[in-house]
């Protein structure tokens, strides 16, 4: 296969797996084409067209040798150490055809707080009037754009290509995985009490590996007895969205919030809105968002062999989970 049958695949699944719902993702696709009819010749230049086919603005192609693909190293963080790790295996025969990065970087680094703007839909999924989801958002786009506008994105996306070495990374798409899927599993169990979460947590082995690791899922606000109705898996759109938002969703029942980190800020707003919080786990979530990502795309293309870099573990979910 090719690298851009990967990058193809890992979109369009990421797009099953959208929180905001298959319509929503068109309409936004939609609304993207209908702005860039719009533009002047000129502005055009500077357009990105992957935004057109493509919703997720932090998953892009890095660099593309053009070689078939038949094994990938894969990690969280992959940035230049990594891309001469891939080198320096390749020297000892791994045979490694492309890098597959989590965190955006390069392209999908420098215009990643775009996707932020499908919080807004997912906030709204959850009650909250898309008015407020928006108002409160945009403020907070704004905050995280001017704070990553100073950083060196093209470093890994440089050392690739000067290495024409295959890479790309896949952000919003598998974090829609994990969303989805423990989302579901959620809706589906209805844990009781937030030691239900944490026990269902400790089902996967993503969260169990990380234990072992000493990054245990944590109760970060509320008790393992408080009992739990309704709960908000927040894992999906770029990152963290604004802290005032926990209030509107308390409003509209969320009593419950499973997300990947929380900053302190994050913390006080929950504890402020009285809402049990569970930190589920960075590293691990990212792992097990890649994971479902992974298998999908080898049931869609076929078995490739995948090398563990950076953080991540690899774990198949092709047989059914005991």
């Amino acid at each position: 296969m090719k690298l851009k049958e990967l990058y193809k695949t890992a979109y369009e699944i990421g797009m099953q797996a959208d929180p905001r719902g298959a319509a929503a993702v068109r309409e936004y696709l939609a609304f993207q084409k209908k702005n860039y009819e719009k533009l002047s010749v000129n502005e055009k230049k500077y357009f990105d067209p992957e935004i057109l086919e493509n919703p997720y603005c932090d998953t892009r192609i890095n660099h593309d040798s053009g070689r078939a693909i038949k094994t990938v190293i894969v990690g969280i963080d992959m940035e230049t150490p990594e891309v001469l790790l891939a080198e320096k295996l390749n020297e000892k025969g791994a045979g490694i055809d492309a890098i597959i990065a989590h965190h955006p970087n390069g392209l999908a680094s420098s215009g990643f707080t775009d996707v932020m703007s499908m919080q807004a839909d997912i906030f709204n999924i959850f009650g909250v009037t898309i008015s407020t989801a928006e108002s409160l958002l945009g403020k907070r786009m704004k905050e995280v754009g001017e704070r990553f506008m100073p950083a060196n994105h093209f470093r890994a996306s440089d050392a690739a290509k000067l290495l024409d070495i295959s890479m790309m990374n896949m952000h919003t798409p598998t974090d829609n995985c994990v969303a989805d899927y423990l989302q579901k599993r959620f809706n589906a169990e209805k844990p009781k009490r937030v030691s239900d979460v944490m026990d269902m947590l400790y089902e996967e082995p993503e969260y169990a590996a990380a234990a072992k690791r000493s990054s245990p899922p944590v109760i970060l606000t509320g008790e393992s007895g408080r009992r739990v109705n309704k709960i908000f898996v927040d894992m999906t759109g770029g990152t963290e969205g604004p802290s005032a938002i926990y209030k509107s969703l308390a409003d509209k029942g969320v009593d419950t919030v499973v997300g990947m980190h929380f900053s302190a800020d994050h913390k006080k707003a929950i504890e402020e809105a009285q809402m049990n919080a569970v930190i589920a786990g960075h590293i691990s979530s990212d792992s097990l968002g890649i994971n479902i990502m992974l298998d999908a795309m080898m049931k869609k293309l076929g078995n490739f062999r995948v090398i563990e870099a950076s953080g991540f573990t690899r774990f198949s979910r092709t047989k059914a989970r005991k």
